[in-house]
């Protein structure tokens, strides 16, 4: 019979005092194995003595355990008869109480700290954490039992909490203090455990709470100001480092940083939607860290409406003059009672008023006033009898007036005129503090700002010059970009055709690219970069694209005003004997200051107005487009763009979400209630409808409110090549240059063509306002 395989017994353990089984009782196969388990004398000699030493210390150690069992025995009797001697049980659980608040709530930073690693017998840290409390008891009996067992001082060992010395611990002992280690030493270590969890949750919970207190709909976070950013808090300057905001579940900055420098003139640009308005209103509302000796202000909502005159509410917006001349009232009264010692502080406010431009001040204000539209009787006009839209130009007066450190403009432009647009841009061009703007009018971008910075992929990015030199910076930024994405893609290809795989082409392009950055590091080790790199991706460009559809051609007259009168009710007549027509090739701009008719005139060529004498004629073919600046009053709140745009012009349900995209409207809005769009989004709504109307001729009444700069020079592009007539009303510069229109001013109830081109009718507008027109170079 073949003999089976012998089982190998289990190797022998080394036992006892260096006793083993004899190496003759191991069944081993012959071979190379043989020669691997095999020791000699020498070696077995080594192990035995390792290992008698390895018990030895096993041992030492067990009995150290157990003296230090004794130790802590003794120590908590001893801390109990104390007690039960010093103070009573219902004073003892008060105390208890209030420890346990004190250490649960982060008092001051120092109870905040981790303990730190040190060696054993470095001194006491003030002010430990409540984790080190909970600890320290046993650490400290460990201590107080290694010192008695060595002479010399042990090495720090690993995750070892910082400790008082000897010493220390009994002299606090000595002079009966309770210590917070006393307070758990009743608890075991699973309770320790649990209550350290529990602490730590009630403080993640306490930051985040804390973090969404200033907005409800807002998250906010920012990297932890730096000791030397700490000394800067008295700095004009403003330097925010890796800001996180989000908004509703969705992020808008990440990881951005935000550079002001005092006496710049900042534009901020970006696609609608992006957060620009969002980032004014937190630096506005100090979410964000701003030093505390600049003045932000934030010109956003319209002047209170009561009794007070127009140049009384800019006036009184300045607090600081209003209490200096309340006081030298005050103190003249004193004086002529015969309280001489008040005579010093009056001279006193005198150089205070005369340092501050007190004497000038009404005179500044009423400036500000007329610039903005305001005539004189309308400057004592009391607020209550404005209408929305000129008390937030009182409500801009009065930021103007008031001149803070950091003045920021959330489309300024919105609520004004061509004319108080035309001041307004004249007047920021001198001014000397910070300014911060969010504008979608170029041209007054390129007149006013020193700098620019770009709202792009959750990142603010940096330029020096006006939108005019930052648009040409940044597309030679995104040809290099796409030069490069290019290359990448080459070489990855060459991998692949080299019989690399997908993933080894990728990992091998990443590695080049994290070798670059390194060097990049080097030469900017201040900067603190530890991202992955990740491949380059096709840069992409916003465009938007705005068609009209050429209407056919149509014999004239095609629409005209022949011996219009008309007025409101109960007012003078705004036209007397009005002429006015246009035919297939006209290009119009109507100008003119706020109130003059400009509208009116609008409203009454699509004959939503009928004239009080004469009448409006039309070819009976023309189909009219009007955009109206209250767009908001023709749209069905209630219903989606899509559903609106099938209902009016019965189209597929595809073929309406094709026209909403052509005009910008992003695939995601197209299935949302109108009322819930932003104001750019249902204009790009109401521009849908106008091209599915295929009109002749495009009547627009402000189109580039609520619209973005390459919205508007989309739709600049649109009326150039539209074939039919196009009559505008706007206070956009550059639009109206830009489509080659003809001036024609409303005034003295009747519509004039202007001699002379825009730069003319801006030099007549200054003139006229007294004020002398800043030709400075941009940048």
């Amino acid at each position: 019979m073949p003999k089976g395989p012998k089982q190998q017994p289990p190797e022998p353990e080394w036992i006892g005092d260096g006793e083993s089984t004899s190496p003759t009782d191991k069944v081993v196969k012959k071979g190379k194995k043989d020669k691997k388990t095999k020791r000699t004398f020498f070696e077995e000699l080594a192990v035995e003595d390792k290992q008698a030493e390895e018990e030895e210390k096993a041992l030492k150690e067990k009995e150290q355990q157990q003296q230090q069992q004794q130790q802590q025995k003794k120590k908590r009797d001893t801390r109990k008869g104390r007690r039960k001697k010093d103070v009573d049980d219902d004073g003892e659980e008060k105390e208890l109480m209030e420890r346990l608040k004190k250490l649960s709530v982060p008092v001051s930073d120092e109870e905040d700290e981790v303990p730190t690693l040190v060696p054993r017998g470095g001194k006491k840290t003030k002010g430990g954490n409540a984790f080190a409390a909970l600890i320290q008891d046993q650490s400290e009996e460990e201590d107080e039992e290694e010192e008695k067992h060595s002479p010399k001082p042990a090495k720090p060992e690993k995750n070892r909490i910082n400790k008082g010395s000897e010493e220390e611990g009994e002299e606090e002992e000595e002079e009966g203090e309770p210590k917070a280690d006393d307070l758990y030493a009743h608890l075991s270590k699973k309770e320790k455990k649990k209550l350290k969890k529990q602490m730590e949750y009630e403080r993640q919970v306490a930051s985040l709470k804390a973090a969404n207190a200033a907005e409800n709909d807002f998250s906010v976070s920012q990297a932890e100001v730096s000791s030397r950013q700490a000394m800067l808090e008295n700095a004009s300057d403003i330097k925010l480092e890796k800001f996180s905001i989000s908004a509703h579940g969705k992020e808008l900055f990440v990881n951005a940083d935000l550079y002001i420098v005092a006496g710049r003139r900042y534009g901020l640009v970006g696609p609608n939607g992006k957060g620009k308005t969002t980032l004014l209103k937190h630096i506005a509302n100090r979410t964000l860290s701003i030093p505390p000796n600049i003045d932000v202000l934030l010109c956003e909502q319209e002047v209170v409406a009561d009794e007070t005159p127009a140049v009384q509410a800019v006036l009184r917006a300045d607090t600081k003059r209003l209490k200096l001349l309340e006081e030298e009232r005050r103190l003249q009264g004193q004086l002529e009672q015969g309280d001489d010692a008040a005579a010093e502080r009056l001279e006193k406010v005198y150089e205070e008023l005369r340092a501050t431009g007190a004497a000038a001040a009404e005179a500044k204000a009423r400036r500000i006033l007329a610039g903005l539209g305001f005539d004189p009787e309308m400057q004592n006009r009391p607020t209550q009898k404005f209408s929305g839209g000129w008390r937030m130009r009182v409500s801009l007066a009065r930021a103007l007036f008031m001149e803070p450190t950091l003045l920021m403009l959330d489309e300024p432009t919105n609520h004004l005129d061509l004319n108080a647009v035309i001041w307004l841009n004249n007047y920021l061009q001198g001014w000397r503090k910070t300014l911060l703007i969010v504008s979608h009018d170029q041209g007054f971008l390129d007149d006013v700002c020193t700098d620019i910075i770009h709202l792009d992929a959750q990142r603010l990015h940096y330029y020096r010059g006006n939108y005019m030199t930052f648009k040409k910076m940044y597309q030679q930024k995104q040809k290099e970009l796409l030069k490069q994405y290019e290359k990448q893609e080459k070489k990855l290809k060459e991998l692949k055709a080299g019989g690399k795989s997908t993933k080894q082409a990728e990992k091998q392009t990443k590695e080049a690219l994290t070798r670059k950055q390194q060097k990049c590091r080097r030469k900017n080790q201040d900067e603190e970069s530890q991202e992955a790199p990740e491949l380059l991706k096709r840069p992409k460009e916003y465009t938007v694209r705005f068609t009209f559809p050429n209407p056919p051609p149509l014999s004239p007259p095609v629409l005209g005003l022949h011996g219009v009168t008309f007025g409101y009710e109960g007012q003078k007549p705004l036209f007397k004997n009005l002429d006015f027509g246009i035919d297939m090739d006209s290009r119009i701009c109507i100008v003119g200051p706020n109130g003059v008719g400009k509208s009116t005139l609008l409203l009454l060529l699509t004959g939503k107005l009928t004239p009080t004498r004469g009448e409006m004629r039309k070819n009976h073919r023309l189909k009219i487009g009007f955009f109206n600046q209250q767009y908001a009053e023709q749209l069905r709140m209630e219903e989606t763009p899509t559903e609106y745009l099938q209902r009016g012009f019965n189209l597929p349900y595809q073929d309406a979400r094709k026209c909403l995209g052509r005009f910008g409207l992003e695939s995601h809005a197209h299935t949302i209630q109108i009322c819930k769009l932003s104001g750019g989004q249902k204009a790009r709504v109401v521009f849908a409808e106008l091209a599915c109307r295929e009109p002749d001729v495009l009547i627009l009444d402000e189109p580039t409110n609520n619209l973005d700069i390459e919205s508007i020079d989309a739709l600049g592009e649109a009326i150039n090549e539209y074939k039919g007539a196009v009559i505008i009303v706007s206070h956009d510069a550059r639009l109206i240059t830009e489509t080659n229109c003809q001036l024609w001013v409303v005034e003295e109830q009747s519509v004039s063509q202007i001699d002379g081109d825009f730069e003319d009718y801006k030099r007549e507008v200054l003139e006229a306002l007294g004020e002398v027109m800043v030709n400075r170079p941009r940048e």
